[in-house]
């Protein structure tokens, strides 16, 4: 295989992966070709090499920004705006976790915490929704709990709490 050939795939795999952690399909593919590039592309560089528009790359790297993922780089005489992301695979999981987190995982704990607090009127299924709900509350804040403890490692976070699970 080729060099264009294999970064079509990787950019192309990881677009399609993109789902799993929580962005669209071309958040994913703008942050694999940022993670392969040798150096900080402009959004024209990336508009042209994943054609795309421009309003999509815009959208996408405001929001690949938000996440943390990817930073915008001062290039001196530029004066086109150039892009970066997280190089180190252990800090980019990471910043994921963490986001995942704060998106997805803190507003079910929330919804959770109101709906098991209902006043039990001492019917059968308010029990049961009471208990229902408290029980996956508990659960879901364990889980909570335990991966911001895992991000919190900070270097080789993963490979080191993995490791510690399985002694």
């Amino acid at each position: 295989m080729e060099y264009q050939e294999a970064k079509e795939k990787f950019i192309s795999t990881w677009g399609g992966l993109g789902s799993l952690w929580g962005i669209n399909k071309a958040m994913a593919q703008i942050q694999a070709l940022l993670f392969i590039s040798t150096q900080p592309l402009s959004m024209e560089d990336i508009m042209e090499d994943l054609k795309i528009s421009r309003g999509n790359t815009s959208m996408n790297l405001r929001q690949l920004m938000d996440w943390g993922i990817v930073t915008k780089v001062l290039i001196s005489g530029e004066r086109k705006e150039f892009f970066t992301t997280e190089k180190d695979v252990q800090e980019l999981a990471r910043i994921v976790a963490k986001e995942r987190s704060r998106r997805e995982i803190k507003p079910v704990i929330k919804v959770l915490e109101d709906v098991s607090s209902i006043k039990d009127d001492g019917t059968e299924k308010t029990k049961e929704l009471i208990k229902q709900t408290k029980a996956l509350n508990t659960l879901t804040q364990d889980l909570d709990s335990l991966m911001n403890k895992l991000v919190e490692q900070k270097q080789n976070w993963l490979t080191k709490s993995v490791f510690k699970l399985i002694k």
